[in-house]
């Protein structure tokens, strides 16, 4: 959530409310909905005001009232005062109240300002790469899609999971669930006693009000899968429970910053996404992920951005696979973050880079909703900053694997790094 006293201030130079306009047209927002979020501002303070104007004629009165009956004098015109005065302040407070209600659910639907880093652009062709690591490898043969080869191995299988659930489902089946399994602790290892991030097991359904806390609510309510009867909701990343972890809690400055590597099973309905990636694993409605959060000081976020950003390439790095860095532009960044990187990686059977992980500083737009605050000592209480990133996408590094691994003949070389995890198994075939 932005913070509206920073967009009321007029600071020489460029004020906080003309960068902050900039973003929302960057990001395809009408910039006209800010006036209309300070007037609805303007008439919320207005109420309070008038509020507390009455509550003090209020105060006032009880008094005149106590000492009438003290001096036995006539209380009927004093006490029908004090009855439409009443009658006024609740009528007062509602109208606050829903003045209220109208500039929080305003600002709910703002998306977070965008760093000044961040690429101008309109969509993900303005995208700007930062680097590229690897050469991409060439083939003797035609390179297939993952898909095919692993249906052709056997360790795919859309058809039964079709049958089973629906579309974009996948079982996978022998060494595909293996390949899987390995895959989620070798990125646990490395992020926990490489990097030193402390492993979580979250729940895999959160409430609402969590979902708020990231941004994901109201704006992406339709992209989840909800429990009917009840206020949860199967989680999209863990980004959403870890992220409340310490919700309405305020940390010492002394135990910043806060890390957490978590694996989940993630669930997107992914509505208006209809035939996008329809065929294999690259958009699927179920699909695992290691996710890697982080809550740190404010002066220090940009410099622990670049960090989260590099132990998810370590995986890439570990696992041999071409990969490239792009800053994501204001038309294609994602709603709460405030810059983000993502990680392509190459996949030989499409002949494009695909996103494999997104590195999001979210600054404190997530704090700011989910009231996550640290103090100094003497200080006042003051939002974290918080990041995340996928270390990484368990099935898309999967579709990597079987993509830049591939032979003439349909196996699958596993990556060395990865073959301690495989049981020493170094070829799917």
């Amino acid at each position: 959530m932005i913070d509206i006293k920073a967009l009321e201030a007029r600071d020489e130079g460029a004020s906080y409310f003309e960068v902050y306009k900039r973003t929302l047209e960057g990001r395809k927002f009408d910039p006209k909905i800010l006036d209309q979020l300070l007037e609805l501002n303007q008439e919320r303070k207005k109420w309070i005001h008038q509020v507390e104007s009455e509550r003090a004629a209020q105060k006032k009165l009880s008094q005149e009232m106590a000492k009438i009956k003290r001096e036995g004098l006539p209380e009927k015109e004093i006490f029908e005062k004090a009855q439409k005065l009443s009658a006024l302040i609740k009528d007062l407070e509602m109208k606050s109240e829903d003045a209220e209600r109208r500039v929080h659910d305003l600002l709910m639907t703002l998306p977070n300002k965008c760093h000044e880093t961040v690429p101008f652009g309109r969509s993900s062709e303005e995208n700007v790469q930062v680097r590229k690591v690897g050469e991409p490898k060439s083939f003797s043969f035609s390179p297939k899609e993952h898909w095919e080869i692993g249906e052709k191995l056997g360790i795919l299988d859309f058809k039964r999971a079709g049958k089973v659930t629906g579309a974009r489902f996948v079982f996978l089946i022998g060494l595909g669930a293996r390949l899987e399994r390995a895959l989620i602790s070798l990125m646990l290892d490395v992020h926990t006693r490489e990097h030193g991030y402390t492993e979580m097991m979250p729940p895999f359904i959160a409430n609402s009000q969590s979902f708020i806390g990231v941004g994901q609510f109201p704006k992406f309510v339709n992209e989840v899968f909800h429990l009917t009867g009840s206020d949860y909701h199967l989680i999209p990343t863990a980004e959403v429970p870890v992220t409340n972890f310490y919700a309405e809690e305020i940390l010492n400055e002394e135990s910043l910053p806060q890390t957490f590597a978590a694996y989940t099973p993630c669930f997107r309905a992914e509505a208006g996404s209809y035939g996008q990636d329809t065929k294999g694993i690259i958009r699927q409605h179920q699909f695992n992920k290691v996710e890697l959060v982080r809550l740190v000081h404010p002066d220090l976020s940009y410099e622990q951005h670049e960090l989260l950003t590099q132990h998810a390439e370590k995986i890439l790095t570990l696992l041999e696979l071409p990969y490239r860095v792009v800053s994501l532009c204001t038309g294609d960044i994602g709603f709460s973050a405030a810059k983000c990187y993502d990680l392509e990686v190459w996949l030989p059977g499409q002949g494009v880079y695909r996103e494999i992980s997104s590195c999001s500083n979210f600054e404190d737009f997530q704090a700011r909703r989910a009231n996550i605050r640290f103090r100094s000592k003497g200080g006042k209480p003051r939002f974290v900053h918080t990041l995340n990133g996928s270390g990484l996408a368990i099935g898309r590094t999967v579709v990597a694997i079987l993509e830049n691994f591939q032979q003439e003949d349909g196996s699958v070389v596993v990556p060395e790094a990865l073959r301690p995890y495989m049981g020493g198994i170094s070829i799917l075939k």
